[in-house]
């Protein structure tokens, strides 16, 4: 296997800097450039050397994974012409200023085909699918600290080759879904898009498995590159499914006249997931060995998870786990994070009429699917009173949401366009606590959760949209202070801000908008998005619906599970979903 590299976060400095939206003068590939040939330094500007906040980068990784010059994309990067800058958006910045070789902002995309695809025509596809849309042909500008802005330097042509068909066979897709996990596209080569075509993963199909920088880029846009990527590799229409028009549902009530409002859940310190104990806390034989390197999932039981598993460094003998400390898991290791992927049918839901909408959504279902899961883990991990009870839960639980406004036709704008809101639990679901945490949940207490959460979240439908990551996002991004000093200070605000940052992340991609139709090769079998699991949250639930299920994928920071018990908050997970699902009353019975 490949060697790895850590991910490059600076560019390193070149001789001038353009205004926003300028064009600069081409360069024609091969041709040395300050990196290559490092020309005598203009007359006014320091050595690339001094003043930067990082390093330069380390060299691109070996080939040997396949065609193309392995996991960091195709062959030698030879830097393209730049044709115009643009000054990062907020949430670019505040994702640059906290960037973490520990935790890599990766976000993965999984597409199985049910067919073989052709190598020569797909890279052509790609490659055509990117002209079509020139945002994700971006790159970090060289940056100093004392700089107003970091920019992309939006290129004519890719630096890197970004598709790569790795060496099929035994564990190929489980080394490939590492990959996504543990090391980022860097961001001084464009595209910062990253595409392993992994033949032979399912029977006589194909994955496809992207990875993204989150810095650059989230899902949807990059699922959009992709449609167009299959529109030209089938030659069938990829437009996307008009949305469903849905009746308007009834608009929360307010509260009774002297009843005080609920608590704002973002004056209280959300609830934290409970770490796993160690699972040999003592001295004694360790834990049984793991999966094989590179072992297939097993697709044939639907519902049955499927993990990658963490394949060795290379040249190094297997190191036998040492235990923790008791009510932790394990110091990890390595970098990147755990994923659990498996698929759950989507739970039904009380008959719709023509004019009276569902009294929630399957969106809803998953948020207190989400509710239950944390929940009812915590109940079973948090410490016990001295009298042997268990401590309940006294923070609310807080799922953090991200929501998209852009059109999903061939204009989407690429970039990071969600915004995020937060639906707050508190008050009621605390006094249902017992209930909710039983097992199984009492229907009923669920019922009351699941009408309470779509109150919730049509008030946060109705309400105006703000901005991408709020005010204060705002005022630190603003172009004052140089980049080195915002930097540091959103750094700062973020650790002693972490003790109020919600409690997980759950993005509900939904259905996909488009028929990813790619021709003789088939359409999607499967899909899954997996979000980073940075601490303090520490755990990210994603969700699309493919086919008629749901495809969750559950990520989490080797600092807070292992993959053991990743695995049992997915069994925690799946039966939680479950509770949420509506049931025909019995005869005079009344409906849940």
């Amino acid at each position: 296997m490949t060697a790895r590299q850590p991910a490059r976060h600076e560019p390193p400095a070149e001789r001038h800097e353009p205004a926003d939206g300028q064009v600069e003068s081409p360069t024609r590939q091969g041709q040395p450039t300050p990196r290559q040939g490092q020309p005598p330094t203009p007359r006014g500007e320091p050595s690339a050397s001094a003043g930067e906040l990082s390093p330069a980068p380390s060299p691109s990784p070996p080939s040997g994974e396949g065609a193309g010059g392995g996991f960091g994309g195709g062959g030698e990067q030879s830097r393209g012409s730049a044709v115009a800058r643009l000054p990062f958006p907020v949430v670019d910045e505040i994702s640059r200023h906290c960037l973490d070789e520990g935790e890599p902002e990766t976000v993965h995309i999984e597409v199985h085909l049910p067919g073989r695809v052709d190598p020569v025509r797909l890279r052509t596809a790609f490659h055509r699918a990117l002209a079509r849309h020139p945002r994700i042909l971006m790159r970090q500008a060289p940056v100093r600290w004392w700089h107003r802005r970091y920019r992309w330097q939006l290129t004519a042509t890719p630096d890197v080759d970004p598709v790569d068909f790795p060496p099929p066979g035994p564990g190929a897709l489980a080394r490939a879904r590492q990959r996504a996990l543990d090391h980022c596209p860097p961001l001084d080569a464009s595209p910062p898009v990253r595409l392993e075509v992994i033949e032979g993963a399912t029977a006589g199909g194909t994955v496809l498995l992207l990875a993204l920088h989150h810095t650059a880029l989230d899902g949807p846009a990059c699922l959009r590159v992709l449609a167009t990527a299959a529109e030209l590799y089938g030659g069938a229409d990829n437009s996307p499914a008009p949305a469903p028009v849905r009746p308007p549902g009834p608009r929360p009530e307010p509260p009774p006249a002297g009843q005080a409002p609920p608590p704002d859940p973002r004056l209280a310190r959300p609830a934290r997931i409970a770490p796993a104990p160690d699972p040999t806390p003592g001295p004694g034989p360790g834990p049984g060995p793991g999966p094989a390197l590179g072992s297939a999932p097993r697709y044939g039981k639907p519902g049955r998870p499927s993990r990658p598993s963490r394949p060795n460094q290379p040249n190094q003998p297997d190191q036998p786990s040492q235990p923790g400390q008791p009510g932790r898991p394990s110091q990890p290791t390595h970098p990147g994070n755990g994923m659990l992927l498996t698929e759950l049918p989507i739970p039904a839901r009380p008959p719709r009429t023509p004019t009276q909408p569902a009294p929630y959504t399957v969106n809803d279902q998953l948020l207190v699917a989400t509710w239950l899961m944390v929940a009812r883990w915590n109940r079973l991990h948090a410490p016990a009173h001295p009298h042997g009870t268990a401590a309940p839960a006294a923070a609310p639980i807080v799922v953090t949401m991200p929501v998209d406004d852009r059109p999903r036709d061939a204009g989407m704008p690429i970039g990071n366009g969600t915004r995020l809101v937060s639906v707050g639990f508190g008050p009621e679901e605390r006094r249902d606590a017992g209930p909710l945490t039983a097992d199984p949940p009492d229907p009923d207490a669920v019922a009351r959760l699941l009408r309470r959460t779509a109150d919730r979240t049509r008030a946060l439908k109705a309400a105006a949209p703000g901005s991408q990551l709020g005010l204060y996002a705002t005022v630190l991004t603003a172009p004052v202070l140089p980049i080195g000093l915002r930097g540091a200070v959103t750094r700062t605000l973020r650790r002693a801000a972490a003790p109020w940052t919600s409690t997980t992340l759950l993005s509900n991609i939904g259905r996909i908008p488009y028929p990813l139709d790619f021709g003789d090769a088939g359409r999607p079998t499967a899909v899954w998005f997996s979000a980073p699991a940075r601490m303090p949250r520490g755990l990210t639930v994603t969700t699309v619906s493919v086919a008629g299920r749901i495809q969750l994928a559950l990520r989490w920071s080797p600092a807070l599970l292992d993959d053991a018990a990743g695995a049992r908050l997915g069994d925690l997970f799946r039966s939680s979903l479950a509770a949420t699902a509506w049931a025909p009353p019995p005869a005079g019975g009344a409906a849940r």
